[in-house]
C-alpha cells in the first residue's frame, strides 16, 4: 500500500468534499435571496392595491 497515495487521495476528496459543501452554501444563500426579492413583489402589489382598490381588480376583454 502506498502511503503517500492514500494521503494524496484522501487529501482530493477533502477538497473535493469542501467544495461541494461551498457550491451548496452558496446557492442557498442565492435562493434564500430569490425568495426574500418575491417575498418583496408580493408585498409591494399588496401595497398598489390598497392604495388604488379599483385598479387591477377586473380585466375585461372582448374578440
Amino acid at each position: 500500500m502506498d502511503i503517500a497515495g492514500l494521503s494524496m487521495a484522501m487529501s482530493s476528496a477533502k477538497t473535493n468534499d469542501a467544495y461541494g459543501v461551498a457550491m451548496l452554501a452558496k446557492s442557498l444563500d442565492q435562493a434564500e435571496t430569490t425568495g426574500s426579492q418575491v417575498v418583496g413583489m408580493i408585498d409591494a402589489a399588496a401595497m398598489e392595491l390598497s392604495v388604488n382598490p379599483h385598479i387591477g381588480g377586473n380585466f375585461d376583454m372582448t374578440v
